[in-house]
């Protein structure tokens, strides 16, 4: 279970910053249509849960440490290279647009030039991308939270103060704001189309840190689900006091700092960090695939990348997400939709993968386990399990072997030493 949890939770932490964390993707996205809108973070959020279940599912099941090697087991050579493209130019344009969003975040609030903000940013995310993918993944989890009470505490305030304005009125004023996608239900499914897109390959990458793909399964479904009470609660909130923020370039900091300026400090920590979360997952999972051919590489890779996008920044973050965003939402629904078919049509093969990986896992824990017995039959139907595995044998039964050994290694009633 604490698998399930620790996925979910780096999933909304990887969608956070750039989906709702600011506040002006939420308004642009959903409340710039009234309640129509409304409506649209709804079935985002239900795709969402959806396919988010699916990229991690898939992530396990080929134990990905890099987003290409799915692409290339779920689509033709040709098909496969565009995704590639699509993705590893999304993962660098997202991640430009989190620094930039980054700085405009302490402008807004101290009157701190947008440069140093973005700079800072791009200093924290180099020094923590260059930690391995647990300790990347853990630090993207243990963040989480914050968001989510930060959201909540600004949904009960805003429900115990309800404004004095009709909802139809609030309808009228929120729709006078611009979107970059029209109708509705049209920038609702390019939104998705967005943040999955955003989030595929840092998903994939953590997916293919376990080896059992149903836990990964669940994990993205309960983080998608989790992020849909989030995204719609966002959006409410930003409706019904769209008047007093709607054209601030952070709303979510704006309503803070309305309500309390201490509240407004606290909160503007929190976006900090939620754009992070995103800022980090795009540019480590991008110096993963730049340097797929060459590991040793990831280093230059990744400093080189996160520095570039420093660069870039500089435009400014209401152009950036203006322009970028809408592209990606409409790349994204055709990334998505190729990996949801190719789940669905070979489900059966995931299934029997993933029994196969629970027996593996069950005999490993007998041979690693001080207290147990290992036989010549465990050693025989282990080596056959591995043979038969839809990947080949010895990648997963290392991944599986240290997952039980870190397990055990965990457990204070146990003596064990990690040596088999």
């Amino acid at each position: 279970m604490s698998k399930t949890v620790s996925i979910a939770l780096a999933f909304v932490g990887l969608l956070v910053g750039a989906g709702f964390a600011t506040g002006a993707e939420v308004i642009q996205y959903f409340v710039s249509f009234g309640i129509p809108g409304l409506i649209g973070a709804v079935i985002a959020g239900i795709i969402m849960a959806a396919a988010g279940a699916v990229i991690f599912g898939l992530g396990s099941f080929f134990l990905a440490d890099e987003h290409n090697k799915v692409f290339r087991n779920v689509s033709h050579p040709v098909m496969s290279k565009i995704l590639d493209i699509a993705v590893t130019l999304t993962l660098f344009a997202i991640g430009f647009v989190m620094l930039a969003g980054a700085g405009s975040t302490l402008e807004q609030q101290w009157g701190i030039p947008s440069w140093i903000g973005a700079g800072v940013m791009a200093l924290l995310v180099i020094g923590v991308g260059l930690l391995d993918v647990d300790k990347v993944s853990a630090v993207i989890s243990w963040l989480t939270p914050l968001i989510n009470v930060a959201v909540v505490g600004v949904f009960i305030y805003s429900m115990l103060n309800l404004p004095d304005t009709p909802i139809s009125e609030l309808s009228e004023i929120a729709a006078e704001a611009e979107s970059p996608v029209s109708p509705w239900w049209l920038s609702a499914i390019n939104y998705n189309g967005l943040a999955l897109l955003l989030g595929v390959s840092m998903s994939l990458v953590i997916g293919g840190d376990h080896s059992n793909p149903t836990a990964a399964f669940r994990g993205g479904l309960f983080g998608g689900l989790l992020y849909t009470v989030l995204l719609v609660m966002a959006a409410v909130v930003l409706f019904l006091n769209f008047e007093a923020v709607g054209e601030a370039d952070v709303p979510m900091l704006a309503l803070y700092d309305n309500i309390s300026p201490i509240l407004s400090t606290i909160m503007v920590l929190i976006i900090f960090a939620m754009i992070f979360n995103t800022s980090i997952g795009m540019f480590y999972a991008l110096g993963r695939r730049l340097s797929a051919s060459n590991n040793s590489r990831y280093r230059r890779w990744f400093i080189g990348a996160t520095l570039a996008g420093y660069a870039v920044s500089f435009v400014g973050f209401d152009s950036l997400m203006t322009y970028v965003y809408p592209a990606l939402g409409y790349t994204g629904i055709v990334v998505i939709g190729l990996l949801c078919v190719w789940y669905i049509r070979h489900r059966s093969l995931i299934n029997e993968e993933h029994e196969r990986r629970v027996r593996m896992t069950e005999l490993v824990e007998s041979r690693e386990h001080p207290e147990r017995d290992f036989t010549e039959e465990h050693a025989h139907e282990l080596k056959t399990l591995a043979k038969e595995s839809t990947l080949p044998g010895e990648q997963v039964t290392e991944t599986v072997t240290g997952e039980v050994e870190a397990k055990l290694l965990a457990d204070d009633s146990i003596d064990y030493d990690g040596r088999s």
